[in-house]
């Protein structure tokens, strides 16, 4: 099976030279689809919000949530990109290579969406909704590309009763001509028959990937070359827009815990 991005039809496992990065980067910024009438998030109102933050002992600072009044904001959905495979590894600790058992290294995170639907402002919890998640490791490799059958950092979550899917898995890396970040897909089926997809893509605040990146295994690799601000899917993104794609951090025991809060509205 073959992948889109931007009308260019890609074969899934062909690596792609820094220069094919740098120019889907691009035309997926120009392709960006801003699906108002689909998807919004949960957010906490401006004028009840309040938000704390934390100096870890690893440098950096991160904030928790905010928490207030919600409301339904409306985001944006992002291109799929050419690393995605449809694994159907339903599991939600996707550190783990199934083929071979080996665990990716690196600083652990913990992934929490909260999924809900929307209808008239409000947001109620979508129930059984599939959610897929697949990124890079710390080194900026992606699997089952390049001919590799491994499938280590994928898999998919059905979200339960109250519309929460949960993944573990570790702080992406970076590779050449993007800024770090997640892919994430959802999706609805009747039976075998898929109703709805919605495929986005969250990022990370500049300065705590700094700090991540100064501690093993990402500070063998030297300086990244892109910044969030320089990445062009994440600046042709409102302020809204990337508020709601930045990924809310708290620090933990030995990682981070990061919450994303999406809203769809499916009839």
């Amino acid at each position: 099976m073959s992948n889109k991005v931007a009308g260019i039809v890609i074969p899934p496992r062909t690596r792609l030279s820094r220069r094919d990065l740098l120019g889907f980067a691009a035309k997926g910024a120009a392709s960006v689809i801003v699906s108002q009438s689909l998807l919004a998030s949960c957010a906490a109102a401006a004028t009840n919000a309040t938000d704390t933050t934390d100096t870890s002992s690893n440098g950096g600072t991160t904030s928790t949530p905010t928490t207030g009044s919600a409301t339904c904001v409306l985001t944006a959905a992002l291109t799929e990109g050419p690393y995605f495979v449809d694994e159907l590894l339903n599991r939600s600790d996707i550190r783990t290579d199934p083929v071979t058992g080996a665990v990716s290294t690196g600083i652990p995170l913990a992934l929490t969406f909260n999924v809900s639907r929307v209808a008239n402002s409000a947001c109620t919890p979508l129930t059984g909704a599939y959610l897929d998640v697949w990124h890079c490791d710390a080194t900026g490799t992606y699997s089952d590309v390049s001919g590799s059958s491994r499938k280590f950092l994928r898999g998919y979550q059905i979200t339960d009763a109250n519309g929460v899917a949960a993944f573990t898995t570790i702080y992406p890396g970076w590779y050449s001509g993007r800024a770090v970040h997640i892919h994430f897909k959802l999706r609805l089926f009747a039976g075998s028959t898929k109703t709805y997809e919605f495929t986005s893509q969250f990022f990370f605040d500049d300065s705590l990937t700094d700090s991540v990146y100064t501690q093993s295994p990402y500070s063998s690799r030297g300086s990244r070359d892109l910044r969030n601000t320089s990445d062009g899917i994440y600046n042709s993104l409102s302020t809204t827009d990337r508020a709601g794609l930045t990924l809310q951090t708290s620090k933990t025991t030995d990682g981070y815990a990061g919450v994303i809060n999406l809203g769809v509205n499916v009839g």
